[in-house]
């Protein structure tokens, strides 16, 4: 999901960057807050690996998860803005555990006047935009092909199905469900309705009851939803239909199942061409918007059936004022995918939504060829006002984007199906594993793309416009009271929510793959990583340790100082002299409490230079160390980090006249 800054959050930004301003330190102090002790403390982890997660960071031999499969068969009513219908839900019981009861998500309920949504700060709708939410008609369990009624009880964002027998292990369970809820309007956020001028777009989200996931590391796992904390679903094939006004086009999560019933045979043509193009082929033209012919009917409804494979997720954008345009996506080892996106007039135009879908499919070309082949037959990109919103297959970004602002977006949104869609990570405890992940990968991803016409792409406001990206870290750090990275996802305050789930952590990726790990042995570690856990549930944990073991290193003190805290680094240089026909002999202090390995510059009287790397282990012993960079060359001045790629608290003392 994309975060836009407001000027009440930029300008709290600037009163915690002046208040980190106050903190630096004399140059001339020497005195150090570092414990290498502390830093290097073994037994990092508190468990020990076991069948489930390994200690590789790998899934275990005996690692399990269940899975959810669906069938649906929903209405769109416009007239009243309801969605109601059946569920069929195939739950597979793969646990060693007997289950005698389930746990449903309603999402829908958090936008009831009595949520525990409205008690979380930021996320509470008007008093007047609030919906009844899911409004369950009926939950039944049907075998051999009859239905009984079963008892229920709700709470909150959260239904469970107490059953009248247990779902033993390795069985399944057939549930039935009939419900209907009223669609939110722009309050929504992630799913909701808006005009335009050739009629309304309802982007629809969170629309069925889903189930909780049931796992090895604390059973069901029904944290309601507040709003921040996003999801955590298991996988299945989907299946659904939903029925429409007949002069609405639906664009889904999945293929599209039965073409020759809702596209006209000139549209069905035309995705043809588009399955065999790098360029953009106009499926739905401007000018066909308000032509009925556009349509295979011109009456009544019609239902649009799609499928989606091994998901954990599906949405969809439906309405009348659509342009849909779409392209080949080009995918290792011959794979093809189709890129589209469906758009209003508002919105029409190269300089806006006319290159969508070169940006989703640049993007998904660069996704699949650096971590891992995206997986599924389509991806569509839709406009609407939630902004900034993912879901397997689709994103939905905002009407007005356009440019640079369209192409970070489009990046940022498709690149969740891999984080957290690909690898199913937990974003409603651990939301810095989706949102932090993404958006590191997306950094490098507006280098790749058309030989960086929108990069740098850099996750704060400040470096999106030339700033260093290790200097705006630091006002984040270093405010009094300011949360670490493994802080709930709903316990953020709004001011520290970006910073802290999407900046921190992908700023800390960048620093492990620029600065401790270098580049081949973090993007190995890293895909291993990918691959090993795709269409799975990592742990952090998980993380870690298949970090370490892919690059062969502990880095215990890292996931410790950034992840766990936020320790500061201030590297000193408090000495540097000149040592006759040996080189020069410089002093360095760690004055705050993370170690970093770091790279010293010497500059020459002749104007050459050198450069020296110290690993992380020159402080594994030592709070200053003292060494002599060898040499016949007069020397002029020595620099710590020369390229202030650390986020150093203070580097006015980085750099010194030789003596």
């Amino acid at each position: 999901m994309k975060l836009k800054f407001t000027c009440f959050a930029l300008l709290a930004l600037f009163a915690v960057s002046a208040q980190a301003q106050k903190r630096k330190i004399n140059p001339d102090d020497t005195t150090s807050n570092y414990n290498p002790a502390e830093a290097f403390s073994p037994q990092f982890y508190t468990d020990k690996g076991n069948d489930f997660h390994s200690a590789n960071g790998n899934p275990g031999p005996r690692y399990w998860q269940n899975r959810a499969n669906y069938t649906l068969n929903v209405k769109l009513d416009t007239a009243a803005k309801t969605i109601g219908g059946t569920e069929t839900i195939d739950y597979i019981n793969n646990s060693p555990d007997a289950l005698p009861f389930l746990w449903v998500q309603l999402d829908q309920n958090t936008y009831k006047k009595d949520a525990r949504s409205n008690f979380v700060t930021g996320f509470a709708p008007k008093l007047a935009d609030h919906t009844d939410g899911y409004q369950i008609e009926s939950v039944a369990i049907e075998e051999a092909g009859v239905s009984k009624e079963v008892k229920y009880m709700i709470s909150d964002t959260r239904m469970q199905i107490r059953l009248p027998k247990a779902v033993s292990s390795k069985s399944s369970i057939r549930l039935k469900i009939k419900y209907h809820y009223t669609i939110p309007g722009a309050f929504g956020a992630r799913t909701d309705y808006t005009d335009t001028k050739n009629g309304k777009i309802y982007e629809i989200a969170q629309w069925f009851p889903r189930m909780c996931v049931y796992d090895d590391s604390r059973g069901w796992d029904t944290l309601p939803f507040l709003g921040s904390g996003e999801f955590y679903l298991d996988y299945g094939d989907i299946d659904y239909s939903v029925n429409v006004p007949w002069d609405m086009i639906v664009a889904g999560s999945g293929e599209l199942q039965n073409p020759k019933e809702v596209l006209t045979a000139k549209q069905i043509a035309r995705l043809e061409t588009a399955r065999n193009s790098d360029k953009t082929i106009m499926i739905r033209d401007l000018a066909e918007v308000n032509d009925p012919t556009s349509r295979p009917v011109q009456k009544g409804t019609l239902t649009w059936h799609f499928k989606m494979l091994n998901t954990r997720d599906v949405a969809f954008g439906a309405s009348k004022a659509f342009i849909w345009d779409a392209a080949r996506v080009n995918l290792p080892e011959g794979k093809k995918s189709l890129a589209m996106s469906v758009y209003p007039a508002e919105s029409y135009g190269n300089d806006a939504w006319g290159r969508a879908t070169e940006y989703l499919k640049k993007s998904i070309e660069y996704f699949s060829e650096k971590w891992f082949v995206y997986p599924y037959p389509v991806a569509v990109n839709e406009a609407g006002i939630a902004g900034g919103m993912e879901y397997p297959g689709i994103v939905f970004d905002g009407i007005t984007d356009k440019g640079a602002v369209l192409y970070w977006v489009t990046a940022h949104e498709i690149g969740h199906n891999w984080f957290p869609m690909i690898v199913g990570s937990d974003e409603r405890r651990f939301a810095w594993m989706d949102e932090g992940f993404n958006t590191f990968i997306d950094v490098y991803a507006s280098d790749a793309f058309n030989k960086g016409e929108f990069a740098p792409k850099r996750d704060s406001e400040y470096a999106e416009k030339g700033g260093n990206p290790a200097d705006e870290i630091i006002p984040f750090i270093t405010a009094p009271g300011s949360p670490t990275i493994m802080t709930a996802a709903d316990g953020l305050a709004e001011k520290y929510r970006h910073p802290l789930t999407y900046f921190k952590p992908a700023f800390g990726l960048v620093l492990l793959r620029e600065q401790i790990l270098g580049k081949d042995r973090f993007d190995y570690a890293f895909r291993n990583y990918i691959h090993q856990w795709a269409y799975k549930h990592p742990q952090p944990d998980d993380f870690f340790r298949s970090m370490e073991n892919g690059a062969g290193e502990d880095l215990s003190w890292f996931w410790k100082g950034w992840f766990y805290n936020n320790w500061t680094l201030d590297l000193a240089l408090i000495d540097a002299k000149q040592v006759d026909n040996k080189g020069v002999s410089i002093t360095v202090v760690n004055k705050e409490k993370l170690p970093m390995p770091f790279t010293i510059e010497v500059k020459y009287k002749d104007g050459s230079k050198k450069r020296t790397y110290l690993p992380v282990e020159t402080w594994l012993q030592n709070k200053q160390i003292t060494l002599t960079l060898p040499g016949t060359q007069e020397a002029e001045s020595v620099t710590v980090d020369p390229d202030n790629a650390l986020p150093d608290l203070n580097r006015s003392n980085n750099t010194l006249k030789v003596k």
